[in-house]
């Protein structure tokens, strides 16, 4: 241990009359010729005890301090010998020999000038940093004196727990002075514009702080005293930042690592909140100006905004730099004690690193002590140099950097685990049958028990009771969905409900939800239009559907969510039934209700590859025409001349068979509207056939896409049952393969049609072979008569497709449901080569 003051040897002259050259009275010390040996270096008689002569360092001082990198260097003097070897006498980190007073204590003291007054045993910190040590260049070395001064795994039973979140709450507001706009302008009454609102803005928040804590958590009072006489008083004495910052250790050896911190900070607060309370109330309070005038604070509020300013940054920046880094250390250690958080997950973190930054902070608030000290009892002049503070703030600041990183990965893998849990738990409710649909709605829209939906046809809020034991159809989308096809659905299915409410089929709701990236104003606007536009449910703010439910919609094992609308529809006793109801409801329309999967499979169970699946009632003509038995035919193409001389063709050939026969034009897939249109004038105009309204083609084709998704999913479904999905579960089925035809006929501009009536059989080809069948047909008109009309003309057209040469037939499926790794040509079944297309809009 270094001497204390009162161990001085003391001449016979008054108290503080010293044996020296003639020096004011109040500052005259014995100076002995040469330090111990620890501290070896020369005292050459110069003035301000700055300038000195450094002897060779004996033993395990002498060494070279090459340059440490930026993190690191903070060189507030050379490392004391406590920190580089084990002493002879005192074997611990903490003690070590000091046989004598180290050389530090033994300085002529400069003239105080009067300016404090005699009695003051005033230690100015030297300029050259002799009271500070550096970093050890043996980091493991210190790494271990560190984790050896920790006793808390053997806590007495009578070291009480410690209100650590109220200590720091309330250390944060006392330390608060450092992020004031323009503390300076306020001490010297320098008009700083703005800064009256602004410091008013900052005692409101600091009042705010104090509302919510306690008055009467315990404070550790003593544990306080301890620290802080520690702290100051052997400055005063000589001691180097290490030996006292491993002492405060020592007197917080049973604390865990986040309270030792937080202790040592609250007793330095004390003093640091003493001195700017009778500053700030120096020229208000007349109890403060007198507590001032003893401690002579004029003097340093007069200088705060001109020669000490720096100085006061250094400081202020060094203690922000203490703040953040204590701050992280508890939420560290708080986050170490969440249940969510495993034992990989604290493996993965580096807590290694928590002692060392205890150290450091403890030893930054033992240098900011040091300069608040020299600042309120040795006079501004001797205040720790500005680069010595602001080496060490680096350094807090690199650990804080650190600290942060390692707090924001546990942050995100707490979180993870926390969504986890909320996601297991949204999906134990949604995939769990209930009496009633009313839980799991909730859980997909709450929002602070306020009504969630909003009803667009009467322009109310509503509470979700309003669905109670319905069907509800989930209307998933983003904010472009009036250009969607899924939307175009829902509203025919809707405004046929509107018009038959009573009915069986109509008793369900739709709700649409939206689903954004990222919510801004604009989307909020947008979002606004769009349900205004609408005649059935939506929610009423984007915010009533929780992250956690987004993750659920999107989640690919749940509903899949990407881009295209989805309807998912829930049954009155709040099951999920359908994850995408959008294509039985766009090939059977009502009759696809209550629009469950097993519903979807019951429907394609009753179908056939016939007119009726085909063309369904797209026209009233349509209709008539099946139930009058006629033959129909669809074609479609973009070829004008092709379109005259097939329909010719068609029409003599149904005289000579003497069969009735419609011909209904239905484009192509994906149609340029301006095309069409042309083709379907010239048609009207030269009276070729009938046509599609220009709104039902696009319907036509659309309901085609959903037969292959609708269908191809109960394909699927039924192959995945079975443990058995082959090409042949496509090949051999009679529908799928109509299906895939007719969507290879709509991928071309080349002229097709299909030819048949009501549920019978169908014709089906290409443009040039279903003309040539036609134009042949006095070829296998006797055929007609033994097996009938479409049998014979499909045997003559099996013979043309053997005669004819090779073609050339594309096929064009939507990316989403089912998707074949081999798919036969339509026309000769041989295979077909796959490609991948990238098209971002039909035109």
């Amino acid at each position: 241990m270094a001497l204390v003051p009162q161990n001085f040897p003391k001449a016979p002259a008054p108290a503080q009359n010293y044996n020296n050259p003639p020096l004011p009275a109040a500052q005259n010390y014995n100076n002995p010729p040469a330090a111990p040996a620890a501290r070896n270096y020369d005292q050459a008689p110069v003035p301000a005890a700055q300038n000195y002569t450094q002897a060779p360092v004996p033993g395990a001082q002498n060494y070279t301090q090459t340059p440490i990198p930026a993190a690191q260097n903070y060189n507030p003097a050379l490392v004391p010998a406590a920190q580089n070897y084990t002493a002879p006498d005192a074997p611990g980190a903490q003690n070590y020999n000091a046989p004598r007073a180290p050389a530090g204590q033994y300085y002529n003291n400069p003239t105080a000038g009067g300016r404090r007054g005699g009695d003051h045993y005033n230690r100015p910190l030297l300029k050259t940093g002799r009271r500070q040590s550096s970093i050890t260049s043996d980091d493991s070395m210190l790494t271990n004196q560190i984790l050896a001064s920790d006793k808390s795994h053997a806590r007495p039973y009578d070291v009480t727990l410690l209100s650590l979140k109220h200590i720091l709450q309330t250390v944060d507001v006392i330390l608060s002075h450092v992020t004031e706009p323009d503390i300076h302008g306020i001490f010297t009454g320098a008009p700083v514009p703005g800064a009256h609102a602004d410091a008013l803005e900052h005692d409101k928040a600091l009042y705010a702080t104090m509302s919510g804590v306690h008055d009467n958590y315990d404070v550790p009072t003593s544990l306080f005293n301890e620290i802080s006489c520690e702290m100051f008083c052997k400055w005063q004495s000589g001691e180097d930042a290490n030996k006292i910052t491993m002492d405060i250790l020592d007197i917080v050896q049973h604390y865990d690592w986040d309270e030792k911190v937080v202790l040592a900070l609250g007793a330095f607060a004390v003093k640091d909140g003493e001195y700017w309370l009778v500053a700030q109330l120096y020229t208000t309070n007349p109890l403060a100006k007198a507590v001032g005038q003893l401690k002579q604070v004029q003097e340093i509020l007069e200088r705060a905004g001109t020669s000490l300013k720096t100085k006061f940054d250094a400081y202020n920046n060094l203690v922000r730099a203490v703040l953040n880094v204590t701050k992280c250390i508890v939420q560290l250690h708080d986050l170490h004690r969440d249940p969510h958080l495993t034992t990989e997950a604290k493996s993965a973190a580096n807590t290694a690193l928590i002692p060392t930054a205890v150290y450091w902070t403890v030893r930054s608030i033992v240098v900011a002590g040091s300069q608040l000290l020299g600042i309120t009892g040795m006079g501004p002049e001797y205040v720790t140099e500005t680069w010595e503070l602001s080496s060490l703030a680096h350094k807090l600041e690199n650990i804080h950097s650190h600290l942060k990183d390692n707090l924001d990965r546990l942050q995100d893998i707490i979180q993870r685990k926390k969504d986890d849990e909320a996601l297991a738990a949204i999906a134990y409710i949604l995939e769990t049958p209930h009496i009633d649909n009313t839980k799991p709605l909730r859980v997909l829209f709450y929002k602070d028990d306020l009504p969630a939906l909003y009803d667009c046809y009467t322009k109310k809020r509503v509470d979700i009771d309003v669905l109670k034991r319905k069907v509800v159809i989930l209307f998933l989308s983003d904010l472009d969905v009036v250009h969607e096809n899924e939307y175009m659905i829902v509203q025919q299915m809707y405004m046929e409900k509107r018009h038959n409410p009573t009915r069986p089929e109509s008793q369900y709701e739709v709700v649409w939800v939206p689903i954004v990236d990222m919510w801004t104003d604009a989307k909020y606007q947008q979002f606004e239009e769009v349900r205004r536009n609408m005649e059935w449910f939506t929610v009423f703010h984007p915010s009533v559907v929780s992250p956690t439910v987004i993750r659920y919609i999107r989640k690919q094992d749940k509903w899949n969510y990407v881009k295209k609308p989805l309807l998912v529809v829930m049954d009155p006793q709040g099951k999920i039934v359908h994850t995408n109801a959008v294509h039985m409801m766009c090939v059977f329309g009502s009759a696809a209700f209550p629009f469950t999967s097993n519903r979807e499979k019951l429907l394609w169970d009753e179908e056939t590859w016939r007119m009726e699946l085909l063309a369904d009632s797209l026209d009233q003509n349509l209709i008539t025409w099946i139930t009058e038995g006629k033959y129909i035919c669809l074609y479609g193409g973009e070829d004008i001349d092709w379109i005259r001389n097939f329909t010719k063709s068609a029409k003599k050939m149904a005289q000579e068979a003497g069969i009735q026969l419609e011909l209904l034009y239905v484009g192509r897939s994906k149609p340029k509207e301006k095309v069409v249109r042309n083709i379907m004038n010239v048609i009207q105009a030269e009276k070729l056939s009938h046509t599609l309204e220009w709104n039902l083609i696009w319907f036509f084709w659309l309901r085609l896409e959903s037969m292959w998704q609708s269908k191809g999913q109960q394909i699927q479904s039924e192959a995945f049952r079975s443990g058995q999905f082959r090409t042949d579960n496509i090949k051999n089925d009679a529908v799928m393969q109509g299906i895939i035809s007719m969507l290879s006929f709509g991928s071309s501009d080349r002229g097709w049609a299909v030819i048949g009536a009501g549920s019978s059989d169908m014709s089906k080809a290409n443009g040039e072979h279903m003309h040539r069948s036609l134009r042949e047909f006095n070829l296998w008109n006797r055929r007609v008569s033994e097996i009938g009309f479409v049998p014979a003309l499909n045997e003559y057209l099996a013979g043309v497709y053997k005669e004819a040469p090779h073609h050339c037939t594309s096929l064009i499926l939507p990316a989403t449901g089912l998707m074949p790794e081999t798919v036969a040509c339509a026309e000769c079944g041989r295979l077909m080569e796959r490609f991948t297309m990238f098209r971002c809009c039909t035109d």
